[in-house]
Order: C-alpha cells, then sequence, then structure tokens
C-alpha cells in the first residue's frame, strides 16, 4: 500500500484546539459494517449503542514536555528505562552532545531519529506533551486524562478514552489493560510504502483475570487503536506483559476486535491505517468524507467514530 492512500484534505479549522465543553457533549459517527449504514449521534449515547464488553486502556500521561533553554528546544519522555534513564525525544538533537545538562536532563546516549537516552533528577515534571497541532492553551491539565488513568507512563493520550466520564462508563460493562504510548502511535510514516514503515515497540501488561474475561467475551468493543494493538498481540499468544511492535495494516486478521471506537486520525499514521483495516480502505475514505462534510472535529480533542 502505497503510503500516498494514507492522505487526504482536511480543512483547518476542524483541528480541534480544545476539548469539548463536557466530555460526553462530543460528537459520534456510528457506521456499521453489516449494513453500511452511518448515523450521527452524540457520545454520551453510547451505551444504547453498544452490547460489548468494552476495553479501555488505563495508561496516564506523564508531564513529559521539559523546555530547554540553550539551545532553545525542548526533551520530550517516551518511556522510562528503569531508575532515572528514560527515552526521550529532544530537539534541536543537531546541536545537542553527549554529556550536555539542561535543567533536571542529562543527556548520556544518541539512539537516532532525535531519540536520546537521558537520566532525569527526580519525577516528571514538565508541561502536558500537547500534539504540536494544538496551538491553544489548555486550561486544565486533566482535560488531557482520561478519567479513569492510573498507570503513568505515557507521552500521549489514548484519546478515544477522552471523551468517557463516569456517568458513561457507569452504564457499560468495562475492562481494563495498559499500553504506554510512546513514540509509535504518534511517529508519522517514514517509508513510501505503509508496509516498509518500522515500528519501535510500546509496552504493555494486561492482568491475567482481565485477558480471562476478554477471550471469553462474547463481543469486544476496542476504545482506541493502542487497546487494539494490545488485544490482538495478546490474540497471538503474546504474554500478559511486555512489548508489541504489531503493526495493523489492510489485510489484517482481527482475533479479538470485534467493534472499535476512535478518533479522526492525522493522514499518514499508522493509526489511520489501524482503521483502515479494520472498517475497509475505501469505507474509510467514505467516512472521513462524510465527518468533514458534517464538520465533525478533529484529531486529539476532537469527535469520535464508532465501527460496528
Amino acid at each position: 500500500m502505497d503510503a500516498a492512500e494514507l492522505d487526504y484534505d482536511l480543512p483547518p479549522e476542524l483541528v480541534a484546539q480544545r476539548p469539548a465543553a463536557r466530555r460526553d457533549e462530543s460528537r459520534l459517527l456510528v457506521y456499521s459494517r453489516a449494513t453500511g449504514e452511518v448515523e450521527h449521534r452524540v457520545f454520551g449515547e453510547l451505551p444504547d449503542l453498544v452490547q460489548a464488553l468494552t476495553v479501555v486502556n488505563d495508561t496516564r500521561v506523564v508531564p513529559a514536555r521539559i523546555p530547554i533553554e540553550r539551545p532553545r528546544g525542548e526533551v520530550l519522555l517516551l518511556e522510562h528505562l528503569g531508575g532515572a534513564e528514560w527515552e526521550a525525544l529532544a530537539r534541536p538533537t543537531r546541536r545537542l552532545r553527549v554529556g550536555g545538562r539542561h535543567g533536571p536532563v542529562e543527556l548520556l546516549e544518541q539512539l537516532g531519529e532525535g531519540r536520546w537516552r537521558i537520566r532525569l533528577d527526580g519525577e516528571p515534571a514538565g508541561e502536558v506533551p500537547l500534539p504540536p497541532y494544538i496551538t491553544a492553551r489548555l486550561e486544565d491539565p486533566a482535560r488531557y486524562q482520561t478519567v479513569y488513568a492510573r498507570a503513568a507512563g505515557s507521552a500521549a493520550a489514548p484519546t478515544a478514552g477522552l471523551h468517557f466520564t463516569p456517568e458513561v462508563l457507569a452504564r457499560l460493562d468495562v475492562e481494563r489493560v495498559t499500553l504506554h504510548v510512546g513514540l509509535d502511535t504518534f511517529r508519522p510514516l517514514q517509508a513510501g510504502r505503509v508496509e516498509e514503515h518500522r515500528i519501535h515497540g510500546e509496552r504493555y501488561e494486561v492482568e491475567a483475570a482481565a485477558w480471562d474475561r476478554i477471550r471469553a467475551a462474547g463481543r469486544v468493543l476496542a476504545v482506541g487503536t493502542t487497546t487494539v494493538r494490545v488485544l490482538e498481540t495478546l490474540a497471538r499468544g503474546a504474554p500478559l506483559a511486555g512489548r508489541t511492535r504489531l503493526y495493523v495494516t489492510p489485510g489484517f486478521d482481527f482475533r479479538r476486535v470485534d467493534q472499535l471506537l476512535t478518533n479522526f486520525h492525522l493522514p499518514r499514521s499508522t493509526l489511520l491505517a489501524l482503521v483502515m483495516a479494520f472498517a475497509g480502505i475505501d469505507e474509510t475514505r467514505r467516512l472521513y468524507r462524510l465527518a468533514i462534510e458534517h464538520r465533525y472535529r478533529f484529531y486529539s480533542f476532537g469527535d469520535a467514530m464508532l465501527i460496528l
């Protein structure tokens, strides 16, 4: 598949700069794969539409964006390696040197592609790691966390979960998994062919009792692409904790995910490739065109889509 097939044109004003006033007031585009029918609903209606075990990713975003002054730039924490060491993205990477000190950060080793192994003094105490396309100030940092977040370790939020409120959760049968969102979830495709893109891997963990419930469920709704990667990794016999390098592209055989709740993703992203694998390439393009025509809000603070 050519990477250009993941392109689409989005009016800039549809990139959501702020979350909805209330989480469950986001819009919800509902698509039935069986009938091709599309409905335009509100996220608070999700429990009326779903009869499946709902699986969420309970990772918590760390305050991972650390500004540096000389040279002016930043360090973005990606993954805790143990002790005081982290993997991070640092920029401007060409002007940084091994052994350099930048506030609480010491640069230990350059890993390539802008990645560094660093030592961090104390706990992460930076800024909310909002994506670069969000330029508006976030008044409440809690809005970039899901209401069920508990396991700290992510460099970005699993954004499909941002729409849930405690009231919506209470009306669903919910199970949890953990995948700490790192470089692979938000890094754009680096190759001309989708299949040639290289996955570094992200850490996950699932409790045995949770996997027993998920494996035995009649139908499973995966909340977000990160949850899909965990469930389909385990469905292929992987251990309950480890790293997943699973890369989901069109033609993928889904073994445990029956329904998908997801936001609208950036062009040329692995996330969009996953949605196309689940809903179909042409159908995903049609749904994105409909979302644009109906003025849905896109990306992290945007609206959601339910694929049944």
